[in-house]
């Protein structure tokens, strides 16, 4: 875990990709993606259903763990509208169930055709982002003065590269001119973009159980 504080907001790391803030009780996971394979199977293409388990299974541990009050989804819970198939749904239902958490998503661009359906499945639905005091949770980018901006959507990654090794390890991307802190995808069966280590932006790369700050 690593712990940072901005603009008064103390927020732990986790290596599970998700970021805890005590304050608020609060867990964050970005681009869940659930039935992204539902959604290649549509297409013809085989992947297997067992990938929306895992991350239901990762999801659900980590909540048992820190206990949140409030689950905040910062876009691309569901990946397409052939993911909403019933198996898809009833594992979700399966997963609240078990964990028995309020759950906030702050809409994404794979979640927008789908608005409709989440009056259904217990989500609580937020199109233009998610405040609370000098916090704002986008799924896009969207920095603010005085203001930390917490969002997803950009999956990055960070290259480590050595004579030896050349690995791709999920990160948290931190730019300190905008106060914008970019959580990595949460999904199992997720790509990645590699961002780039410039002054004044940190990777908080993720290594087994640890958060490793990287930075130029």
């Amino acid at each position: 875990m690593m712990q940072l504080t901005v603009l008064g907001t103390e927020l732990q790391l986790l290596p599970e990709k998700a970021i805890y803030i005590d304050r608020w009780q609060s867990l964050l996971v970005s681009d869940v993606h659930l039935g992204k394979s539902e959604t290649f199977q549509a297409a013809g293409i085989p992947i297997t259903n067992q990938v929306n388990q895992e991350t239901l299974d990762r999801l659900q541990m980590l909540c048992l763990k820190t206990q949140p009050k409030t689950l905040i989804i910062l876009g691309d819970l569901f990946h397409s509208r052939f993911a909403l198939v019933q198996d898809v749904v009833d594992r979700w239902t399966d997963f609240l169930n078990a964990v028995q958490v309020e759950v906030k998503l702050v809409v994404g661009n794979h979640d927008r055709a789908l608005l409709h359906q989440f009056k259904d499945l217990a989500i609580k639905c937020y199109s233009n982002g998610l405040q609370y005091d000098r916090l704002l949770m986008s799924h896009e980018p969207s920095p603010q003065a005085h203001t930390l901006n917490i969002c997803g959507h950009i999956h990055p990654c960070v290259r480590l590269k050595t004579r030896l090794d050349n690995l791709r390890l999920p990160c948290f991307y931190w730019e300190h001119a905008k106060n914008l802190l970019v959580l990595p995808s949460f999904g199992a069966f997720t790509g990645s973009y590699e961002v780039a280590l410039t002054a004044g932006t940190i990777a908080y790369a993720i290594a087994e159980q640890a958060v490793i700050p990287l930075e130029k």
